[in-house]
């Protein structure tokens, strides 16, 4: 399956690594507006620079991978449906909602695979997570706890342009908390502050937030995101039902636990979201082939984008006006 890669930045390199590594997948090309990063990337692999409309243009290209800026994911998923191409994006599919609305009426216009960069639902472990909740081994679910603390603050001028914490940050534990409560959530409240960089509060911005969520059931959902953690990547998620608990704890080197006169040391978590995730993305890109191949919905799709988007949103309401939001003032 021959698959061009649209960016050729931090998360492209990572992409066109899980291309290559994939037994079935073919890295066809490189593409980016900026040429030295295009050439050096693809270089590194052994495959052709095309321009964009190349791509989308070309017969020998089966799907696209798009890990471009933000601004250019909605344009070129667009494109590539209508180029009948499957599609591996990035999240999100748009910072607006609206726009991100319009590229779903194109896929429903020309349905082809469409999966969405929702990383973390390929985890070896989160995935271990669901599959233990949907199994029953809690029993009723009623109540989840996720922990997300990146180790230091993006500079002031990345959050200018991210969308803010809850678009940027926050919309990946939206998404897992409404993939593992299995259920549309119903309200949304957020708390916040900007307690780390004063740069980012300049900005319109948080650095600290506390999201909590109710599921159309009753199912409760908290989630606590910070933009640094002096000890690492902080990766957690709490599962409590009926019949117990079920815990994903932060990934380590070696996990080794030391026992002591000086008590327990654990090592610390992974530095950050490349080194913690590794493994996702490559299990991300064999999904998409494999949905593909076997013409089935990827794990993450579009309409999972849409609904993490909404919840964003939401959360971005709720703290501004200071108040509960029900996502049926969204949808």
């Amino acid at each position: 399956m021959k698959i061009a890669l649209l960016g050729a930045g931090r998360i492209g390199r990572v992409h066109a690594r899980a291309i290559t590594e994939h037994p079935t997948a073919q890295l066809a090309c490189i593409s980016d507006a900026y040429a030295p990063a295009a050439e050096a990337l693809a270089s590194e692999y052994s495959v052709p620079v095309l321009s964009a409309e190349e791509v989308f243009a070309s017969d020998a290209i089966e799907a696209v991978l798009i890990a471009s800026s933000t601004p250019t994911h909605s344009d070129f998923l667009e494109r590539a449906v209508r180029a009948g191409k499957a599609v591996l994006c990035e999240k999100p599919i748009d910072l607006d909602l609206a726009r991100t609305r319009e590229c779903l009426a194109v896929l429903a216009e020309h349905p082809v695979t469409c999966a969405l960069g929702f990383n973390r639902r390929h985890d070896p472990q989160f995935a271990a997570l669901k599959q233990a909740v949907t199994e029953g081994r809690v029993g009723e679910l009623e109540m989840i706890a996720i922990t997300s603390r990146d180790p230091e603050p993006p500079p002031a001028e990345y959050i200018a342009a991210s969308g803010g914490i809850f678009r940027d940050m926050s919309i990946h534990d939206l998404d897992m908390a409404a993939w593992l409560l299995g259920e549309p959530i119903s309200e949304i409240s957020v708390t916040g502050s900007c307690l780390i960089d004063p740069a980012i509060g300049e900005a319109g911005d948080l650095d600290s937030v506390l999201i909590s969520l109710k599921s159309v059931s009753g199912k409760l959902a908290s989630i606590s995101n910070s933009r640094r953690a002096c000890y690492g990547y902080d990766q957690r998620i709490e599962v409590f039902g009926s019949k117990g608990m079920l815990e994903a704890r932060n990934e380590t080197d070696t996990r080794l636990r030391f026992t002591g006169e000086q008590g327990v040391m654990d090592e610390r978590p992974k530095w950050f979201f490349l080194e913690r995730y590794a493994q996702a993305f490559g299990r991300e890109v064999a999904d998409f082939v494999s949905a593909c191949q076997d013409k089935r919905a990827p794990l993450a799709g579009a309409q999972d984008g849409l609904a993490a988007l909404e919840l964003a949103e939401a959360a971005l309401i709720s703290w501004h006006e200071g108040r509960r939001v029900l996502l049926s003032e969204i949808r």
